[in-house]
């Protein structure tokens, strides 16, 4: 990932003004580190399909990365989890102010489109991976999960209620990643087959993470924890012990699933994948 880290240096969001801060609030997340778990996806089904388009899905995998962060940057405002750390260090709204970060976070959501627009594929490439990505990230996808997820707050819900929330929350965004790769490697054969087995994987890491919540300090995470005591989290829902018990199910599934992908697609996702999918048993 040394290489895409490299391209995204070099296409950060660009506004040069008189505002003291403004090109600084677009640039903070980004610089700021992060798994790039997502574009890490992408990349991954691309070199195993078609190698020679790696170097062309670095815009995709960017787009991703993009609107990935706007989430993040969103999620922490004192309107939603109010969270004061993010990738080890502070949120936006606590560096500079609310506006800021809001306005950051719609730069960079816009922006995710304008990579993503201008990745040198065929236009009718482009229009279906924006299809995908606005798809997964919008009004029917993300967007509608993180509105349950905050509209709820206090209000306990039923497990296919959390289920539905968190797959819409976490699990599209991921599923979209896997199923983009196959787009610009010319395996629309595989999309829908990668997209639900990133469903699964997005519900798994929404798992973790709420295992992780109540595991970790907000020093060993990078960002603020313990803060899900009044969401609709696994842990809240099931229980500690529960909680584990399912996590370890789904990735016991998903290990399995993997197992049926070709060589070089097991070969290149493996790395990102298996640490992923047993990332809550390595915190314990």
């Amino acid at each position: 990932m040394e290489a895409f880290e490299a391209y995204l240096s070099a296409h950060l969001p660009s506004a040069a003004s008189f505002h003291p801060h403004y090109e600084l609030s677009l640039r903070q997340m980004l610089q700021g580190g992060g798994k790039r778990f997502r574009p890490a996806l992408l990349l991954g089904v691309v070199r195993a399909f078609n190698p020679l388009m790696v170097e062309s899905a670095y815009p995709v995998a960017l787009s991703l990365e993009l609107l990935h962060t706007y989430s993040l940057i969103h999620d922490d405002l004192p309107a939603m989890d109010n969270a004061d750390l993010r990738r080890g260090m502070p949120t936006l709204h606590t560096t500079y102010d609310e506006v800021s970060a809001i306005l950051a976070g719609d730069a960079l959501n816009t922006y995710a489109f304008e990579v993503l627009s201008n990745a040198p594929l065929s236009d009718r490439v482009i229009v279906k991976l924006v299809r995908e990505l606005s798809a997964s990230g919008g009004a029917s996808g993300m967007v509608l999960g993180q509105a349950i997820d905050c509209y709820f707050e206090n209000t306990p819900l039923d497990v296919e209620q959390v289920r539905f929330l968190h797959i819409h929350k976490t699990g599209k965004l991921i599923a979209a990643s896997l199923k983009m790769g196959a787009i610009v490697a010319g395996r629309d054969d595989m999309a829908d087959r990668l997209y639900d087995f990133g469903i699964d994987l997005g519900l798994l890491f929404q798992i973790q993470d709420d295992i992780l919540d109540v595991t970790m300090s907000s020093e060993e995470a990078g960002k603020t924890t313990n803060n899900d005591s009044a969401k609709n989290s696994f842990v809240t829902l099931l229980g500690f012990d529960e909680a584990l018990a399912q996590a370890d199910e789904l990735a016991r599934k998903l290990l399995e699933r993997m197992e049926s992908f070709d060589e070089s697609l097991r070969r290149e996702l493996s790395p990102t994948l298996v640490h992923y999918i047993n990332r809550h048993k390595e915190q314990l």
